[in-house]
């Protein structure tokens, strides 16, 4: 079962990845939580856009996404990793070869 998403949970790209923004309110009609995405703002996704919640962890799919919200996923770690790349879902692995998770 699902835990329950509250506002404060970080939010992940996939497990294992690091955070890419914050659950800042969760609505229910329509199911969507408002999400801060790091060097980008709030944006507004679908529940159907969360894989899943563990451990005060939201896991996003990142294909059920708007391009928007996508774009500014790509950018988050900008200053911190230059190199950083959202996950590949489908494959498991990272877009990009010099993800700061590999570099550690």
């Amino acid at each position: 079962m699902r835990e329950h998403i509250e506002e404060g949970f970080m939010v992940f790209v996939a497990d294992g990845e690091m955070g890419v923004a914050a659950v800042r309110e969760v609505r229910e009609d329509p199911s969507e939580l408002l999400i801060n995405i790091q060097n980008a703002g709030d944006f507004v996704i679908p529940l159907t856009a969360v894989r899943d919640v563990h451990s005060k962890k939201v896991i996003l799919d990142v294909d059920r996404l708007e391009a928007p919200v996508r774009e500014a996923l790509e950018h988050v770690h900008d200053s911190e990793y230059p190199h950083y790349a959202v996950a590949d879902m489908d494959a498991g692995t990272a877009t990009d070869s010099d993800t700061p998770a590999q570099r550690h």
